[in-house]
This record gives C-alpha cells, sequence and structure tokens, in this order.
C-alpha cells in the first residue's frame, strides 16, 4: 500500500487507496486542490469582484473550470475564468464560495470550498435610511427618496451618489430637496436612451457629510422602475354612435413599449368607464393630419347627446421593460358633446325662490281684491240710521253756514267790482 499511497498523494488518498485494493482498476477522476489566494473588491458603488488564482499541485491532465456561488446556494456557475463580479447593495454581508474542478459536469467532485465574504457597512443600522426608492422618470432624469433613519439627528446632511456604465466616474447629486418626511435627490439621466440599457443600472448610495450613519446602497436596472410623462389628447370625435380618441405618446418611448388606459366620464350617467388598451392604431380615415407617433382608440357605447370628458396614462409594459406597475399621471382632460353652462342653473337656483315669493305677494293683493269685489262689506244700520236722524241738523247748518259763507264772498266781490267801475266812469 505504500506505493499507491506515494503515487496518489495526499489530495487523492481514498481514490488511490480504492484502487490499490482493486488491483489494477483504472482509478477514478482525482479530486483537486483548493483555488488560493481568494480576494474581495468593491469598484465603483456596487460592483463586487471575487480574484483567485489556480490551485497548487493541480493535475497537469486536468482542464481546470472553477464552481462558485453565493453564500445562498443561489447563482451557481462553472467557468474557467479566475474572478467572478456582481451587482449587489452591500447593505448586507454578500459571501462567495468558489472550488476548482476538470470538467464542466456539475455532478464532479470539486475541490473543498473557499470562502471569501465583504465586510459589511460601518455605522449604527437603526441610523441607515430607509424607503430608499428611485424612479427614472420619462427617461431624463431620476428621483431617489427615503426616509431618515431612527437614531439620526434631524439636522443630518444627507449625500446621494450614483454611477452608471456610460459615466466615466462618481458622480454626486446636487438637487436635495424635502417633501414632508421624506428627503428626495433628481440628476438628469438621458445619455442612456438611445443605448442598449436592458443589461445596466444605477448604483445609489446615501450617506452624510460627517460619516455619522450607516450608508445605504441600492441598485436600480435600467428595465424597470420607469414612470412615463403623460399623453397629449389631440383630438376627439363621434362616429357612427362610437367615440374615437386620438393621443400622442410622450417623448422618448416607442408605442409597442407603452399600454394605455382611457377613461372617459359621462354627464348624464356620472360614471367613469375605464378602458385598457395594450394596442392601438391609427386606422380611421376620419384622422387627419400627421398621424406619426400618434395613437388612436375606439371607445363604444358612447352617449354622443351628452358632455363627455376623456382623459389617458400609460405605463411602461414586459415587451420592453420589466416592470409595468408604475402608471403614469393623467394626461389633461378634453369633453366633447353637449356642454351645459353651469351658471345658468346656479341662476335658476338663486332666482327660483325670488320668483315663488314674488308670486305669492301678488296672489294674495290679488286675492283680497277680489274678496271685497266679490263679497263687499255689510254696510252699519246703526250708523245710516244716525247719519239720517241724529246727526242732521249739525250736518244742515254746517252746510248752511258754508253756503252762506260763500254767498257773502261772492255779494262782497261784487260789489267792489261795481265800485270800482262808477269810479272810473265819473271820471
Amino acid at each position: 500500500m505504500e506505493r499507491p499511497a506515494r503515487l496518489c498523494g495526499l489530495w487523492a488518498l481514498l481514490l488511490c487507496a480504492a484502487g490499490g485494493r482493486g488491483g489494477g482498476v483504472a482509478a477514478p477522476t482525482e479530486t483537486q486542490p483548493p483555488v488560493t489566494n481568494l480576494s474581495v473588491s468593491v469598484e465603483n458603488l456596487c460592483t463586487v469582484i471575487w480574484t483567485w488564482d489556480p490551485p497548487e499541485g493541480a493535475s497537469p491532465n486536468c482542464t481546470l473550470r472553477y464552481f462558485s456561488h453565493f453564500d445562498n446556494k443561489q447563482d451557481k456557475k462553472i467557468a474557467p475564468e479566475t474572478h467572478r463580479s456582481k451587482e449587489v447593495p452591500l447593505n448586507e454581508r454578500i459571501c462567495l464560495q468558489v472550488g476548482s474542478q476538470c470538467s464542466t459536469n456539475e455532478s464532479d467532485n470539486p475541490s473543498i470550498l473557499v470562502e471569501k465574504c465583504t465586510p459589511p457597512p460601518e455605522g449604527d443600522p437603526e441610523s441607515a435610511v430607509t424607503e430608499l426608492q428611485c424612479v427614472w422618470h420619462n427617461l431624463s432624469y431620476m428621483k431617489c427618496t427615503w426616509l431618515p433613519g431612527r437614531n439620526t439627528s434631524p439636522d443630518t446632511n444627507y449625500t446621494l451618489y450614483y454611477w452608471h456604465s456610460s459615466l466615466g466616474k462618481i458622480l454626486q447629486c446636487e438637487d436635495i430637496y424635502r417633501e414632508g418626511q421624506h428627503i428626495g435627490c433628481s440628476f438628469a439621466l438621458t445619455n442612456l436612451k438611445d443605448s442598449s440599457f436592458e443589461q445596466h443600472s444605477v448604483q445609489i448610495v446615501v450617506k452624510d457629510n460627517a460619516g455619522k450613519i450607516r450608508p445605504s446602497f441600492n441598485i436600480v436596472p435600467l428595465t424597470s422602475h420607469v414612470k412615463p410623462d403623460p399623453p397629449h389628447i389631440k383630438r376627439l370625435f363621434f362616429q357612427n354612435g362610437n367615440l374615437y380618441v386620438q393621443w400622442k405618446n410622450p417623448q422618448n418611448f416607442y408605442s409597442r413599449c407603452l399600454s394605455y388606459q382611457v377613461e372617459v366620464n359621462n354627464s348624464q350617467t356620472e360614471t367613469n368607464d375605464i378602458f385598457y388598451v395594450e394596442e392601438a392604431k391609427c386606422q380611421n380615415s376620419e384622422f387627419e393630419g400627421n398621424l406619426e407617433g400618434t395613437i388612436c382608440f375606439m371607445v363604444p357605447g358612447v352617449l354622443p347627446d351628452t358632455l363627455n370628458t376623456v382623459r389617458i396614462r400609460v405605463r411602461t409594459n414586459k415587451l420592453c421593460y420589466e416592470d409595468d406597475k408604475l402608471w403614469s399621471n393623467w394626461s389633461q382632460a378634453m369633453s366633447i358633446g353637449e356642454n351645459t353652462d353651469p351658471t345658468f342653473y346656479i341662476t335658476m337656483l338663486l332666482a327660483t325662490p325670488v320668483i315663488v315669493a314674488g308670486a305669492i305677494i301678488v296672489l294674495l293683493l290679488y286675492l283680497k281684491r277680489l274678496k271685497i269685489i266679490i263679497f263687499p262689506p255689510i254696510p252699519d244700520p246703526g250708523k245710516i240710521f244716525k247719519e239720517m236722524f241724529g246727526d242732521q241738523n249739525d250736518d244742515t247748518l254746517h252746510w248752511r253756514k258754508y253756503d252762506i259763507y260763500e254767498k257773502q264772498t261772492k255779494e262782497e266781490t261784487d260789489s267792489v267790482v261795481l265800485i270800482e267801475n262808477l269810479k272810473k266812469a265819473s271820471q
């Protein structure tokens, strides 16, 4: 047993022992020694790179392959390269295990695994920002928001750094602002829209200037978290009892990469009908003008004799992007149909009580006069007999005095006139 043990060496002791016991039977594939000098480093903000050297004492007849996976047993890989990299948020410790073997067959016995981990971020975990989220708005700029950590001073000055493959260096976001309890920062991100960004992402880290809080990392794939701008409605018209809507997509997007939602609000039914549109094309001859970049949709069953208000919003779909959950804001509404002036109803509402009150007053006055005409008042007999007998002498004397006075006045006037005439005649 000494010769087989010396030939096989320490790393293949068991296999060679089995071969020795079998007489002249060929030994199975030898187990390779482990890799050496496994190290880990971080580039940019969140790019972790592991490197290693080939194992010492490997068999010269072995075509080395390296088997590696992370500590969660995921992302297994067998390759001849002596390095491996991954974009990963460095909020926790990340470990990679690497072993060597002589073939690409996963069932082949690899060497013992060597592990190397990244150090966790420094600082109190309760001081790190929370709910760090970033959204790529209309493929033009990225907006990131977060909440302060629990063990954080209210006057903490935050700094956001970002990096992507089109940048030559790490940049700092300058436009930091507050929205209620949230803190945010926006930076331009336009030079990726014409490139192949499907395999790229943006690396984000948020920390403070004084280094008192724990840094927070985030990886934003450029195929997700995309929010388009709202579309622009160009025209509405009716034809054959259907409502046709014509709108223009937001810039920077292809029509095949978007899905649509059309909302129609009818003034008569007071309901909001929502239509989901996956594909819309302009094929109707009634559409006028340049249809390039224009989307069309027919809304069935809309009442043309009422006021209909339409608005639209869009989102990315799975044909071009991984994320299809972020709707744009609603477009500016456009209406078609009979638009009843609301001031008419307001005026009628205010004038109706006044008109009713006036009519009631006029009716009451009219009824009072009509009552007098139909039912005249009955005279009091006592007053009649009193006027006839009781007060007759007084009244007669009164009228007599009045007549005498009038007569005396006339006689005196006549006499004066006569005297004046006699004087003139004598002269």
